[in-house]
């Protein structure tokens, strides 16, 4: 799809102009999809260790270098769209090489002991439930991105476009502070309901040690 979006897009009525830059910036786009099936599961490797610290310092040096790159490559060396898609790219991958870095260079060494070919073991039952997944938030994203491809049958497709896409990008700034709050308070609420079920598991192994002893 990334690949012939320029001819799909035409076909569903974009102006020509808007359907080739769109193909263009899809192909450029295409390698931060693979940075996505890496970054995703570190990330949730290193947060189920609570090293949300190694997450937030690896993604503020990937920001430092993503503002630095956007001025030099597209302000200073004039790269327009291209050069900030480019950008993108090297930032997203620069957070997947910190992550794997930090992990398999001793910074997780009671969970890490290297590659191994256990990681093979149930891949039907885990293409089943990413296949699921997929479906899930294809459906949820494809909300907005139908928006997107109905405004560019408007006229003044461009004004249109850039304007939705701008909402599009701005829009999730409002909802970071309630979906964080909620994240972390699902997170504690988690621990707290382990440590009361482990504690519970403890009172009665007590119980039945002093019962034996009697």
């Amino acid at each position: 799809m990334y690949i012939f979006a320029t001819p799909i897009l035409k076909v569903s009525g974009q102006p020509d102009d808007v359907a080739e830059q769109t193909g263009l910036v899809a192909i450029w786009m295409i390698p931060v999809h693979f940075a996505f099936t890496f970054q995703f599961p570190l990330q949730r490797f290193l947060q189920s260790q609570l090293k949300n610290a190694v997450v937030a310092w690896v993604t503020l040096v990937a920001l430092i270098v993503h503002i630095f790159n956007n001025w030099f490559f597209v302000y200073r060396l004039k790269l327009g769209l291209i050069g900030a898609v480019v950008i993108s790219n090297i930032s997203w991958w620069i957070i997947v090489l910190g992550m794997f870095g930090y992990t398999i260079c001793g910074g997780c060494p009671l969970t890490w002991s290297g590659f191994s070919t256990e990681a093979f073991s149930g891949l039907w039952e885990f293409l089943k439930l990413s296949a699921a997944s997929g479906v899930m938030l294809c459906l949820e994203n494809w909300y907005y991105r139908i928006l997107v491809l109905l405004t560019g049958n408007l006229k003044n497709a461009k004004i249109a476009v850039d304007a939705l896409a701008v909402w599009y990008t701005l829009s999730p700034f409002s909802n970071f502070f309630s979906i964080d709050f909620s994240v972390i308070r699902s997170t504690r609420l988690k621990f707290i309901f382990k440590l009361l079920l482990y504690l519970q598991e403890v009172d009665i192994l007590f119980h039945k040690f002093s019962l034996c002893h009697l």
